[in-house]
Parts: structure tokens; sequence; C-alpha cells
């Protein structure tokens, strides 16, 4: 413990003798140590006077001296004699910028507003700033990003952190960045003024994209809107020379062309050539509009100086009708009124199909200025007045009747007509067509009525066809018959041709029979005969008859007695006969 406190007495009076050591060695020897992060400013307590309006010192002159102390061990700056006061050394991050503001110099010349740039190390040497011709008040040149030891006493530092005490915001003292897809148009706050009549000033090279102010100025750069823009990345800007306003880029889309109308550039030169009498066209670069159109795709276009005209490259629908396109541009058109030759007033519906090429595109520009002009000073009053003109030659029946012709014609004069405004008309269609009311109804009436004859006619030719077919109908069916009846003759005469034919055949046959029959025949009698005559030789003439009687009766079951016997003369014997045969026939039925 007691140990502990000899050590502890012992440091610090070895601190103590070294604050006494350096105090006299100051005083002695004038001695000033300036570390690594610091910067001395020197201030001379007497000498001579500065010169009137001088704040700096620059030949031992009594006040703040133009030269700082770097970090070290500095010799003979008594303290009797000098005051030096250290300060930190300027940090500016990455990514930040810093101002700066001269309390010493020359004055700035009326025509600007910011201290030119001179040759002092980044503002770290105050004696070349002052020996350099370097400007007093707010500075054109700035600091980037570093570590800088700057003299204070000259020059005051606004950082990013510092901004607001100067009334500044601190995002202006960061790096600009212009994002992908953006221009930046620039306005300059310093330089001579733009020329008369210039909306703009002319594109300057070589100063870095406004990085380098000077020679910016010494270019003669002019002060305001700058023709010259930023394009996407980041960039060291001084927000006390230029302000910065970011825009999309110029997009062309797919199926257009765009076409560049100059406010600014070179001198106006005409080159559309002698045969183009209705506008001027001249090269990219001049004023006026531009030769060379612009096609599909993402350009960095000052928008301020530069007007872009769209023109469509595809095929474009004009209705002179109560629809509208989409691209609008037929929006104040309407269905055409026109009188007929019978004097009969009718609206005609008419789409117009119209088409501007690539390289075309800009004579149409040069000439009406948009497609919107084109339509509504162009086409609407050819298109409008040949279908007033035309209409008049014909009655509103034939206009109708002949709406295809019509349209033939339409299309060859208004495709004429808008090739002297090197616009192509593909095609001409007339839409619906609105004719009288008052003329419809007699028509309709006219057409109902003409329909009902044909109706008629159509109906009675019908009934013809329909009697026609029942004629043709019995007269099948009669032909039917008669063929049938011929076929029934036919059959009946083969019939009887067969039934002649079978009958000779059976006659013949039955000749054939008979004569068989009767050679039978004759050869039975003949049998007969011989024996009839044996017979009556045998028996004698009355016997053998009477052998023959009863083999007949025989033979042929001939009745000789009576079924029923009645006695002749006696009722009863009837009455009895009578009975038996009743009897009989009764039992004959069981």
């Amino acid at each position: 413990m007691l140990t502990s406190s000899v050590a502890l007495i012992y440091i610090v009076a070895s601190l103590i003798g070294l604050a006494f050591f350096l105090f006299f060695a100051r005083s002695l020897t004038g001695l000033v140590i300036i570390n690594e992060k610091q910067v001395g400013v020197v201030v001379k307590k007497f000498g001579s006077r500065l010169a009137p309006g001088q704040l700096i010192a620059l030949e031992g002159e009594a006040g703040y001296q133009a030269d700082t102390l770097v970090p070290g061990w500095h010799f003979g700056f008594f303290p009797w004699r000098y005051s030096v006061k250290k300060t930190t050394v300027t940090e500016i991050p990455q990514g930040q910028i810093a101002l700066i503001v001269a309390a010493a110099g020359d004055t700035i010349p009326p025509e600007r507003i910011l201290g030119k740039i001179v040759d002092c190390d980044n503002f770290q040497d105050a004696r070349k700033f002052l020996q350099n011709g370097g400007e007093r008040g707010r500075q054109l040149g700035i600091l980037t990003a570093g570590t800088y030891r700057i003299n204070q006493a000259l020059f005051t530092v606004i950082t990013s952190e510092t901004a607001v005490s100067h009334e500044m915001a601190p995002d202006e003292l960061h790096v600009y960045t212009v994002m992908p897809d953006r221009v930046g148009i620039v306005t300059t706050l310093d330089g001579q003024p733009i020329d008369p009549g210039e909306i703009a000033g002319p594109e300057i090279h070589g100063h870095d994209n406004y990085q380098n102010g000077q020679i910016f100025l010494d270019k003669n750069g002019r002060r305001g809107l700058q023709e010259q823009v930023l394009l996407s990345g980041s960039w060291n800007l001084n927000p006390w020379f230029v302000d910065v306003e970011q825009v999309p880029m110029t997009q062309i889309p797919i199926g257009h062309v765009g076409i560049v109308i100059a406010y600014v550039g070179k001198a106006h030169l005409d080159v559309s050539g002698e045969g183009f009498k209705y506008g001027n066209l001249v090269d990219p670069g001049h004023k006026g509009v531009w030769v060379l159109p612009l096609y599909p795709g993402k350009h960095p276009l000052n928008t301020r100086v530069l007007k872009v005209e769209l023109v469509p490259t595809t095929n474009i629908v004009l209705n002179w009708a109560s629809r509208t396109e989409s691209h609008k541009y037929d929006a104040k058109l309407s269905p055409i009124t026109v009188r007929s030759k019978d004097g009969f007033a009718f609206n005609l519906d008419v789409a117009q199909i119209i088409h501007i090429g690539a390289l075309d595109a800009p004579k149409v520009i040069s000439r009406v200025g948009a497609v919107q002009n084109l339509v509504d000073h162009v086409l609407q009053p050819i298109v409008g007045n040949y279908f007033r003109n035309s209409a008049q030659a014909y009655t509103v029946l034939d206009f109708l009747g002949a709406r295809s012709e019509r349209q033939v014609e339409a299309t060859m004069h208004i495709r004429e007509a808008l090739e002297a405004y090197d616009v192509q008309a593909i095609d001409t269609l007339i839409g619906d067509i609105t004719p009288p009311e008052q003329l419809m109804i007699t028509q309709t009436d006219r057409k109902i009525a003409e329909e009902q004859r044909k109706t008629f006619e159509i109906q009675q030719l019908a009934q013809e066809q329909r009697q026609a077919l029942v004629r043709a109908t019995s007269m099948a069916n009669i032909q039917q018959e008669m063929v049938q009846s011929e076929q029934g003759v036919q059959i009946a005469e083969l019939k009887a041709q067969s039934s002649i034919k079978a009958a000779n055949g059976q006659a013949e046959a039955n000749r054939v029979i008979s004569l068989s029959e009767a050679d039978a025949i004759r050869s039975k009698g003949q049998a007969k005969a011989e024996a009839y005559q044996a017979g009556v030789k045998a028996l004698g003439g009355e016997g053998f008859t009477a052998v023959q009687l009863m083999q007949i009766i025989g033979e042929q079951q001939v009745r000789v007695v009576p079924d029923v016997s009645v006695s002749n003369g006696k009722v009863g014997g009837m009455v009895d006969g009578l009975l038996g045969l009743m009897l009989k026939d009764k039992v004959d039925d069981e």
C-alpha cells in the first residue's frame, strides 16, 4: 500500500515537473507542439499594421498569420509575441462535400457571385490563396471526401454537420446523385447573362459535368438554364453554383417516332431541300425541327429546351362518328351532315385510315406542328367537304344504293389530297348512313307494299306449283294404274295364251284319251255284244233279259219293295204310313 502511494506521488511529481519544464521551455524557447489531428493557427501579437481591408498577414504583420503550424514541435513562438490556436483538422466523410467561405481576399466582380478557384492546395495554403488572387466570400471550389488542414482564421468550412447553422439543409452537402432512367436539368447560378433571344446557355465542354465550375466560367458559361444535362450517376456539385431538377427520360413507345423541336442550339439551317416548301428541317443540334426522328427507346433529352412530338407510325383510324379511338385524335370529330340532290339532309359515319411514315414524320410536324393539328386542320376539312360536295350530285336513294361506288370515289380523292401533306391515305370507309326519317317512312311503306306484292306473287306461284304438283301426282297415279292395267292386259293376254295353249294341250290330250276310251269302249262293247250273243244263245232271249235285269237291280240297289206300305182307300193307312216315314228319318238321324 505504501509502495503504490509512493509510485503515484512520483508520477504526479513527474507530470508537474514536465509541465514546469514545458512552461519554461515554451517561455525560453517558444516551443509549440501540434498533434496529428490538429492545426496551429498563429496570431502575432504585435508588429506592423495590416493594410486596410486585409485580415490575414502575409509579411509578418500583427494579427492572424497566413501560415499554419503542421503536426510536430515548433520553436520560436514565444508566448509574449505569438498566440497559437490549436484547431482540429477538417474531415469530410465519404459521400459528402464541404463548402468554403473566405474571410479575406480580393473582391468578387459584380457579374459573379462566387469566388474563383485558385491554386491553394484545396484551401490548405492560405498564403497561395491570397497571393494568387483568391476572392473573399462564398467560394466556387468545394472540398470532397478527405482530411484537410484549413486555416480557420481565413476559411469557414460548412459541412453537413454545420449546415443548419448556415441556413442550409444537410442533404445539400451530400454528393448529388441522378437516379437511373432520369435526367438532371441544370440551372447554373453564376456566370455571364444569357444572350438576348436565348432561353438557355449553350453547351460548354470540359467542365466535367459542372463539377469544375471554374472551367465553365472561364469559357463564358451562361447563368441560368443550361442546354447540357446530367446523366445518371453521382456528382460533386456545388449547390451554390448549380441547381439540378431530375425528370424522367423521354420515352418513345413502340409504334411511334419522336420528332424533336429544338428551341436552342446552333443557328437555323434548313436542310429540307427545294422540293419541300411548306416547312423547315434542320440537323440535330440546330434550332428547329430535326430532320432525323427519334426511334422507340429512352432518350436523355432536356425537355426544358426541346419538345418531342410523338407521331404514330402504325395505321391511325379516325372516326367521324359518335365513337372515339383510344388515341383520342378523333375526339372532336362527329358524323358528317350532307345535303342530297333532292334537298334532303342526312348524316354519314365515316372512318378514315391514314399512315405516317417514320421518315415523313418530320415533314408532317414541320408543316402542321402536331398530329392533332393534322386531324383538325387538314383531315377534317378534306374529308368533310368532299362528302358534302359529292352528296349534292346524288339523291338520297342513289347515294344509299351506290354506297360502295361512293366509297371508292372518296378513297381515291382523299388519297390524292393527303399526298401533298406527306400522309398516306390507306382507306376511306362509309359507315352508318342516317337518311331523313320522313323519307324513310315513305320508303318503308313502299318497301312493305312491294314485299307484300312479292309475297303474294310467291304465294300465288306456290299455289300454282302446288296445283301442278297435284296434277303431276294424279297423272303419276293414273299412269301407275295405266301401267298396272297395261301390265294386267299383258298378263291376261299371257294367261289367255297360256290357257289357249293349255286348252289346246288338254284338247289334244282329251282327243287322245277319247280315242283311247272309244277304242276301249268299242272293244268292250264288242265283248259285251259277243257275251250277250252267247247268253242269248245259251238262255234264250227272255231268260237272258231277266238275268240282266236282276243284275242291274242288285248293282244299283234299286228298292223293289217300299219302306212304307199304304193300303188303298183307308185313312188310317195313310197316317200309319206318314208316322212310319218320320220314325225312319229319326232313326236315320240318330
